[in-house]
């Protein structure tokens, strides 16, 4: 059947009747690791919160005022997993969570109009929470070709093309005509076609504007190799370039006035401290570009190494590798969020490491593996970092940190 959410994606809230409530279990992700909750599987007799399919994450609402925490299709039937039961039968309201869902929207059809407006066959699309992404049939782009698409793109934007649902038979003659990766085996009820007018027809069960001027722009943000033979082509559409210009911007001013004061307070101190402090912060603020972070790693350690009374302890945060470090001394680097998620490596004498090991991984809620004096991990919080530091220079007879 096709949903009403499929049917208007632009409506917000609605009422319909409930048709079952089960109890029924949900694997949900909590502070990095999944846990088993108990709640009920409610079919209701419509719905507009869009089943997770089609490369389309599901929606968020509520039932009733009570959290809807995933949805998902079963053949022909949209399963909303609630934590408290609904009466059978009871006509309930849904409220749907419009943020998310226009984002959705906007991601969708803006990945709809890039396949179609490219060179390149499109094998696969995926819309991040970040970021989108497209998988394309090639090896490597040409220059140039990035910044017409974006051009194309932006032009067809312009120009408020319609963007038009239609729900057909599966037997009518139109369904030839339009593009599609197959239907999954479980399809039941009419095809649902996206047409992009004078521009695509294409089978698509996700949310889409009505308009491709609600898209307000997109933004291509490049490419990246993909698995063999295969380009990512990277995008945000609407209002993430909105909240990525916003972001450039704000990181822009604190950086720059970061700059300013470090500059002031060391430049009497001489060019070596200007290079090494610029040095962390390029670090800091660049950790994509490896190249980059292995030179200022190396710089790093060796600024640390012609510190007269540096000790044997070495902790940094935000950073990827520190080299030429003497072997008697135990780093501590992680890397993520300042109270968040990261990783971390703790590294030095093999006795000191199989001592304080597992103590730092339970206080940075982390688990991880130990070899030859490292052991490295994933943390679920870098809140307690400071905690780790205080318990290693406990245990060492020499130490001096280093400074964030």
């Amino acid at each position: 059947m096709a949903f009403q959410c499929q049917r208007d994606s632009y409506m917000k809230q609605f009422v319909t009747a409930v048709v079952s409530c089960s109890p029924a279990e949900l694997k949900l992700e909590n502070n990095g690791k999944k846990e088993k909750v108990k709640g009920f599987n409610v079919l209701l007799k419509d719905t507009i919160l869009f089943p997770e399919g089609g490369g389309q994450p599901d929606d968020h609402g509520t039932i009733e005022n009570v959290p809807v925490l995933r949805v998902t299709r079963q053949g022909p039937e949209a399963v909303h997993f609630i934590s408290s039961p609904v009466e059978e039968g009871q006509e309930v309201q849904l409220k749907l969570d419009w943020e998310r869902r226009f984002d959705h929207m906007q991601q969708h059809s803006g990945e709809r109009l890039n396949v179609c407006m490219c060179v390149y066959k499109h094998c696969m699309g995926d819309l991040g929470r970040q970021r989108s992404s497209i998988e394309l049939d090639t090896a490597a782009v040409k220059a140039g070709e990035m910044e017409a698409l974006e051009a194309a793109v932006n032009e067809k934007i312009r120009e408020h093309v319609p963007v038009n649902v239609q729900l057909l038979s599966l037997d009518d003659p139109a369904v030839e005509k339009v593009r599609s990766r197959g239907l999954p085996d479980d399809h039941a009820g009419p095809i649902r076609i996206i047409d992009i007018e004078g521009v695509d027809a294409n089978m698509c069960c996700g949310t889409h504007v009505s308009n491709l001027s609600h898209l307000q722009v997109i933004k291509i943000l490049g490419t990246e190799k993909g698995k063999k033979n295969k380009t990512n082509l990277m995008f945000i559409a609407g209002n993430r370039v909105l909240k990525y210009a916003e972001k450039s911007y704000s990181t822009e001013r604190s950086l720059t006035a970061l700059l300013k004061k470090v500059w002031i307070a060391v430049l009497p101190l001489g060019w070596n401290v200007i290079y090494f402090t610029v040095a962390c912060l390029l670090v800091f603020t660049l950790q994509s570009n490896l190249t980059l972070l292995r030179d200022m790693a190396v710089l790093i350690a060796q600024n640390f190494k012609n510190q007269p009374d540096r000790g044997n302890f070495f902790s940094l945060h935000k950073c990827v590798s520190i080299l030429l470090l003497y072997p008697d001394t135990v780093i501590f680097l992680t890397v993520g969020e300042e109270k968040g998620a990261g990783l971390f490596l703790l590294a030095g004498p093999e006795n000191v490491i199989t001592q304080l090991a597992p103590r730092v991984s339970e206080l940075l809620q982390g688990k991880g593996a130990a070899k030859n004096g490292r052991f490295q991990g994933k943390a679920n919080s870098l809140s307690k970092r400071a905690e780790v530091e205080t318990l290693l220079q406990e245990h060492l007879p020499h130490h001096s940190a280093g400074e964030e």
